[in-house]
């Protein structure tokens, strides 16, 4: 991987790392609410869960596996 994939796949982590907050803050707000739609709820924890396969793919990629 050359330096500017790396710096590519960074600097999605680092988009995907905060749309994966933005998600858990607003799932925490309708939660609380407790007028939730159930639907909807469920659909954001659904991409929050997909963001955050992605967020685990990116980091193996990054780091480089070690054998111990």
């Amino acid at each position: 991987m050359d330096r500017e994939e790396e710096l590519e796949l960074r600097e999605t982590l680092a988009r995907l790392k905060q749309e994966h907050r933005d998600l858990d803050g607003a799932v925490d707000i309708l939660e609380q609410s407790g007028r939730a739609d159930q639907l909807q709820l469920i659909r954001l924890k659904k991409k929050k869960l997909h963001i955050k396969d992605e967020i685990t793919r990116i980091e193996d990629q990054l780091l480089p596996d070690i054998i111990a």
